[in-house]
């Protein structure tokens, strides 16, 4: 008799990927009986429910592959950690096969990749089974002014998994839901200036955003290719280590993860440690946020702090950011240049029945069907049409140098090495965009929920090729308590 897979419930909750293997390994479940409890799983409450909306489109290849992997198993064991894993991609990262690559646009509805963007490949290579898409922040949150974070005109609204009434973050919002709602195993979400922390904060998950150059940006509808970098969301540390490296590597298509050659270890994993916050220097750099906590989140954070002190770190207080003032109040044109430009370049290689292959003709279609397409506006998109697509504008030259100056040599360089520290902690994720113009490392940690059950968080940052050190270190903080709880809805 076939073996009961559902209900779901009893056994797919919270689950990590190595209590998966175990039961894979064992027998005991299969890589087909996963991809089906999180199907059960996206029907109840995604599309059903509390109708979560985070989920796209389902791989409809995605039991098939299944299927051969627990074959693979069977005969040949398992590739490793991640055979047979459930994975969800954001939709604006390529897959070629029956999956859309649309980022969140109706303008892009018609479009199958040709090719797998590099991190796919990746994940293949390694025994996932890509699940499917999430929905997202209409490109990437680049799109207009006042548009919620989590809504597409393709997809709709994202809605938070622990209550409507709070906001899921962005624009990598389906990929941090779908993780906290236990619609897959772990997600792949994409950052330019916090769209994986804020979505990882909100819906009470770990979110990597890593160096600029540790993960291949080829192959993803680009936003600005000075701070887009893929990254993993996930329900612990070491879940979100793995995914990390999994996905990391030098792809000749991407020239910037030339730099990262020989500073990628073979497996982050190595650097879960227990006690890895005993002697730990780290700085907390209170004029970023100082004004913007509300008295929940201050006493949260200030508790943390003092957690981090039991633990043994050595916690420097103030540790502030130099230039954090300047860069605060400095409205950068670089995101309106680079993103012509980049998105001119991918959508110009689109096949050629479909209605768009530049930024222009994204906005003349979205104005043609602005019924469906428009409920926000299209601003953004038309502030930088008007820019040449060339990057040879002198404002934004200036503007590109100045923001690598204040994040970098005047900024986290600076405070790290006045007082030699191995990481920044911000509440929340007060310190996304200096980290994000860095190009440098964060990582969002589950801190907690405020009295009406919204989720907290906390992120540690640092320098370039610091991964394995933040790593160590939200670890050792995810371990002083249980930070996280599953989100409940009614049967």
């Amino acid at each position: 008799m076939a073996k009961q897979v559902y209900p779901v419930e009893e056994w797919i909750e919270e689950a990590t990927v190595d209590e998966l293997q175990q039961a894979m390994e064992s027998g005991e479940r299969t890589a087909a009986e996963l991809v089906l409890a999180y199907m059960a799983r996206i029907a109840a409450y995604d599309k059903q429910g509390p109708a979560l909306n985070a989920v796209l489109e389902l791989n409809p290849d995605a039991l098939a592959i299944a299927e051969a992997l627990d074959a693979e198993r069977r005969s040949q064991g398992p590739r490793g950690p991640l055979h047979g894993v459930a994975v969800l991609l954001k939709d604006n990262i390529d897959t070629a096969d029956k999956m859309h690559t649309s980022a969140g646009s109706l303008a892009l509805e018609g479009h199958y990749a040709a090719s797998d963007a590099f991190l796919v490949k990746r994940l293949r290579e390694a025994g996932a089974v890509i699940l499917g898409k999430a929905n997202m922040t209409e490109w990437a949150n680049y799109m207009t002014q006042g548009m919620p974070g989590g809504y597409s005109s393709r997809g709709g609204q994202v809605l938070n998994a622990y209550g409507h009434k709070f906001g899921a973050g962005g624009s990598s919002t389906g990929s941090g839901v779908a993780v906290a709602a236990n619609l897959c195993t772990l997600a792949v979400g994409t950052e330019t200036s916090g769209s994986i922390l804020s979505p990882a904060a909100s819906s009470s998950v770990v979110g990597i955003k890593p160096t600029l150059g540790l993960i291949s940006r080829s192959g993803i509808v680009p936003l600005a290719h000075s701070q887009d970098t893929a990254g993993p969301l996930a329900r612990t540390v070491a879940d979100a280590a793995l995914l990390l490296g999994a996905m990391a590597g030098t792809d000749p298509a991407d020239p910037i993860t030339g730099a990262s050659l020989g500073r990628v270890p073979a497996d982050y994993r190595q650097f879960l440690e227990k006690d890895g916050l005993q002697g730990a220097r780290i700085g907390i750099p209170r004029a970023v946020y100082h004004d913007k906590l509300g008295e929940e989140e201050r006493r949260a954070f200030e508790a943390h702090i003092a957690a981090l002190r039991l633990a043994g770190a050595d916690v420097v207080d103030p540790a502030d950011i130099p230039s954090a003032q300047e860069l605060a109040s400095f409205n950068s044109s670089v995101f309106r240049y680079e993103f012509k430009a980049d998105v001119n370049a991918y959508l110009s290689k689109l096949a050629p029945h479909l209605p768009v292959h530049s930024l222009r003709e994204v906005i003349a279609f979205n104005a043609k069907h602005f019924e469906k397409t428009l409920k926000y506006g299209q601003i953004t998109l038309m502030r930088a049409e008007e820019t040449s697509g060339t990057l040879a504008e002198a404002e934004y030259m200036r503007d590109r140098l100045k923001d690598l100056r204040l994040s970098r040599a005047e900024g986290i360089d600076a405070v790290m090495a006045r007082h030699r520290l191995d990481a920044l902690l911000f509440p929340g994720t007060a310190g996304a965009a200096i980290a994000a113009k860095a190009g440098y490392p964060s990582i969002a940690v589950p801190g907690g929920y405020a009295a009406d059950g919204r989720p907290l968080g906390v992120t540690f940052t640092g320098q370039a090729y610091s991964e394995h050190v933040l790593i160590r270190l939200a670890y050792a903080f995810e371990q002083l308590g249980p930070q996280r709880r599953k989100p409940v809805w009614p049967k």
